[in-house]
């Protein structure tokens, strides 16, 4: 479903990815680990397409995306893959089922039926009582539920998460690690994720382990 090969990535004479190749199927959950500057996070962003690798290909769903040029690549990642970082990265000024929506509404897809999924998601992650509160008002917890949900809203082949729980306390981490589980079980959702959790990771399908921009055997 994602295959990445031989994948290279330089900031000037700092190679950060030295050729890296990764496969991953539909409805898995695939952790990568390793130290800081082992090039987890370049490799994440660049298999979910905000950054372009210097060389190697990344596919997912039989497209060749490095190849996409900019408006096509900018609608197949809002389309096909969702994101959920450390930081939540809501908008403050809107509600948590408008946070949500905003993915589906810059797809434009009708307003009523994003609305509605929105709603759906909210209330299946257990948020159904704060729709209409602003992050501010919601726990740390319950703002990256939001933002799973806002990942979730237009059905992505893939969620790339980077250090999910990185600012939880550990019931919270706890509760996320169980969510993706759920979401992975029930809608056979995918998930890649980067992480130095060792309890997210060891709870994953698949560990792959990163070293100095190459991976681990």
């Amino acid at each position: 479903m994602l295959v990445a090969k031989n994948i290279t990535k330089a900031y000037g004479d700092v190679k950060v990815l030295k050729g890296v190749d990764l496969n991953i199927a539909k409805g898995e959950i695939v952790s990568i680990v390793g130290s800081s500057g082992a090039g987890k996070s370049t490799l994440l962003h660049i298999l979910g397409t905000l950054d372009m690798p210097d060389g190697g290909e990344v596919w997912l769903n039989n497209q060749r995306v490095d190849a996409m040029k900019r408006n096509a690549l900018a609608s197949f990642r809002n389309n096909e893959i969702g994101f959920i970082f450390q930081f939540h990265h809501l908008l403050p000024e809107f509600s948590a089922i408008e946070n949500v929506c905003i993915p589906g509404w810059i797809a434009g897809k009708k307003k009523k039926v994003v609305n509605d999924k929105a709603q759906e998601l909210l209330t299946t992650l257990g948020l159904g009582h704060r729709l209409h509160n602003k992050p501010s008002q919601l726990s740390g917890g319950e703002q990256q539920r939001v933002a799973v949900a806002r990942a979730l809203i237009n059905n992505p082949a893939i969620i790339m998460a980077d250090e999910p729980t990185g600012n939880l306390d550990s019931a919270n981490g706890k509760e996320l690690h169980e969510l993706f589980l759920y979401l992975r079980d029930t809608m056979q959702q995918t998930f890649l994720i980067v992480t130095h959790n060792d309890t997210l990771a060891q709870m994953s399908d698949r560990v792959v382990v990163m070293k100095d921009g190459l991976m681990v055997p």
